[in-house]
C-alpha cells in the first residue's frame, strides 16, 4: 500500500527544540523500526519503544539495522541520526538538520569569509571559555598559548581533585587501550563531546567545516564548539570516571558525561552559545521565530518571494498572480 502523502511533514514550530530533547541515545546490535509515531529497537531482550520527537541524536552502533519507515519518522521529527563505531567512539556519517532556515549558516559563512571577523569570533569563543581574561587584543598565537596553558592547568586541577595520577596527555589513534585510564577517559569524553557538538551544529543548520579556531577539516566548527565545554564538562567527567578504577573506563566516562550534560543543560547552552557567536546577543533571540520560507536574492540586498516569475518588468508587476509552477 502506498504511503506517499499519507501525513504532512511537521513544521519547524511543531517540532521540539533541540535544547528540550534527550541529548543522545546509543543503540547497537538491534533492528530499528517504526510503530505509529515511535521508533522501536528490537534485540534479543525484546522490543523497546522510543518517542522519536524527544531524541536529539540517535547513535547507531555496530550490528544495527534501520528500516526506511524508521528513518522517515526520524527525519520528520528533525532528529539527528549518526552512524558511529562501537560505544560511539568513532563518527562515520550523519543526517539532516532540524531547522529549515539558512540564517545561521549564512551568518557563519559571512563571519568566516573575512579574516577580521573570523578572528573576532575566535576571540569571542575564548571569552566564553575564559571570562576573566580580555582576549580583544590577542593575536591568534596568543589565543593558542592561552588555550594550551589553561588545558594543562585543568588536567592538574582535576588530578588533584580526584586523586588520579596524571603525567601528560597521550592519544594513540587506532589503539585506545594504549593510554592509561585517565587518558582513555579523556579520549572517550572528547569523542562524545564531538558527537554532541556535531548534532547541535547540524541541527541548527550550520556547516561543520567552517571553523574559527580549527581549520582544514570537515568538522572544524564542531571541534571549535566542543572545546568550549572541555574544561568544565568533558575533562571533569573523565577524571571522575578514572577515579573509580581501571576497568571499563570508557563506559563509565560516557555515563558520567551523560549525567553532567543533563545537570548542566548543555544542549540548551550550546544552542544559545552558537547563536550568540554567529548572530550576536540581540540577533540570537530571533532565530527560533523565523518562518519556514524560501526567498530569492535580488539587487541591493533585496529578498523577493520565491516561486514567482520574474522574466521581465511587465511580469514582475503580476508576480503575485503568476507562479513559476
Amino acid at each position: 500500500m502506498s504511503t506517499v502523502s499519507r501525513r504532512n511533514v511537521s513544521s519547524p514550530r511543531e517540532l521540539a527544540r533541540i535544547g528540550d530533547r534527550i541529548s543522545f541515545i546509543y543503540l547497537e546490535r538491534c533492528t530499528v523500526h517504526r510503530e505509529d509515531n515511535a521508533i522501536t529497537a528490537t534485540d534479543a531482550d525484546g522490543v523497546t519503544h522510543i518517542p522519536s520527537a524527544t531524541i536529539g541524536t540517535l547513535l547507531l552502533g555496530p550490528g544495527t539495522r534501520v528500516t526506511h519507515q524508521a528513518m522517515s519518522l526520524l527525519g520528520e521529527c528533525g532528529a539527528g541520526v549518526v552512524w558511529v563505531g562501537e560505544q560511539g567512539v568513532r563518527f562515520y556519517a550523519g543526517g539532516r538538520a532540524l531547522t529549515r532556515s539558512s540564517r545561521l549558516v549564512e551568518a557563519q559563512a559571512t563571519a568566516w569569509a573575512n579574516r577580521h571577523t573570523r578572528l573576532d569570533v575566535a576571540r569571542a569563543m575564548c571569552r566564553l571559555r575564559f571570562p576573566e581574561d580580555d582576549p580583544s587584543t590577542r593575536t591568534r598565537q596568543e589565543l593558542l598559548n592561552m588555550e594550551g596553558r589553561r588545558v594543562k592547568e585543568c588536567y592538574r586541577r582535576e588530578s588533584a581533585r580526584t586523586g588520579v595520577p596524571w603525567r601528560r596527555r597521550e592519544y594513540h589513534p587506532g589503539n585506545f587501550s594504549a593510554g592509561d585510564p585517565p587518558n582513555q577517559a579523556i579520549t572517550a569524553a572528547a569523542q562524545c563531546m564531538y558527537g554532541i557538538a556535531h548534532a547541535v551544529v547540524v541541527a541548527l543548520g550550520c556547516t561543520p567545516g567552517l571553523g574559527f579556531v580549527h581549520s582544514g577539516h570537515e568538522r572544524s566548527f564542531v571541534l571549535d564548539i566542543a572545546d568550549l565545554y572541555k574544561a568544565d564538562i568533558g575533562i571533569p567527567a573523565a577524571f571522575d570516571a578514572a577515579a573509580q578504577g581501571d576497568d571499563d573506563v570508557a563506559s563509565r566516562t560516557r555515563r558520567a558525561l551523560r549525567d553532567r550534560i543533563n545537570a548542566t543543560g548543555l544542549l540548551d547552552r550550546c544552542v544559545q552559545d552558537i547563536k550568540n557567536l554567529l548572530l550576536g546577543p540581540n540577533g540570537s533571540q530571533e532565530t527560533g521565530e523565523m518562518p519556514d520560507q524560501v526567498t530569492l536574492q535580488s539587487d541591493r540586498g533585496l529578498l523577493v518571494e520565491s516561486g514567482r516569475n520574474y522574466s521581465d518588468a511587465e511580469a514582475s508587476k503580476h508576480m503575485r498572480e503568476e507562479p513559476v509552477w
